[in-house]
Parts: C-alpha cells; structure tokens; sequence
C-alpha cells in the first residue's frame, strides 16, 4: 500500500472519503453485517493474533453443503476488494464473494455447545447443521 493511503481505525466507521489504496472501495452493511458481539470478538481476535487490522470474509467450494465460510486477519486490502465498516471492525470482501455474501449477518456466541461465529446468509437455498457451509 503507498505511503501516502490512509485508513480509517478499525474502531470508526469507513468514511466514502477515506484515501484508499487503488482498486478499493467502500461497501455497506447491506453487503455484511456483525452484530455487536461479533463486533466486539473480531477486536479481541485482531488484537490477540497480530495477523492484521482488517478481517477478510471469503466463499469458498467445500464443507457438507458445497459452499463455505472462511474467516482470517489480513494487514491490508487487495484491489478489487470491497470495504465494509461495521460494528467497529473493517472487513473486506472480494467481488466474487460478495455475490454470494449480499445480505449477510455475522453474529457471534460464546456458548461452550454451538458458539462461535453464525452466517445468516438470505442467498443460501440450504445449510448445514453447523452453519459452515451452504448451498445456492
């Protein structure tokens, strides 16, 4: 990324304004949504791994149903990525994905049995009983 591109702190929503690097932009919660409490698990993830400030959601081929969700910390966005403010994190998403994610909420559980982080994707025709993957 130049030097000169800035980006918002993960705690501030993403302004239309913000310099970003060529190829970015910005996207809203219509694309992806976290509720609070995924909000406020991505910080302590990115805080605790170091792996990056922005966290990447992806659809990939895979798990029981066809389709599935991948999660990981990234340092910065690629060209093509959309950006998305919300509940305090910065997440991105690639074109291809977004076709798949449009609508999405990202929630998240601590409970010990069936906790962790849940997709509720109004696209996916089916899902598994684990809530990994999908089918369109």
């Amino acid at each position: 990324m130049p030097e000169s591109a800035t980006l918002p702190s993960p705690a501030s929503s993403v302004p239309a304004s913000a310099a970003l690097p060529d190829g970015v932009r910005v996207g809203n919660e219509q694309l992806v949504r976290l509720t609070a409490p995924a909000g406020t698990k991505v910080a302590a993830l990115i805080a605790r791994e170091k792996q990056g400030g922005f966290l990447r959601v992806a659809i990939t081929g895979g798990g029981c149903n066809g389709l599935s969700y991948r999660l990981r910390f990234t340092p910065e966005p690629k060209r093509g990525d959309i950006l998305v403010g919300t509940a305090g994190a910065r997440v991105l998403v690639d074109a291809k994905t977004a076709l798949y994610l449009r609508g999405t909420e990202v929630d998240y559980s601590d409970r010990m049995i069936g906790g962790g982080f849940k997709f509720t994707n109004p696209n996916a025709k089916a899902s598994c009983s684990c809530g990994e993957s999908f089918s369109m």
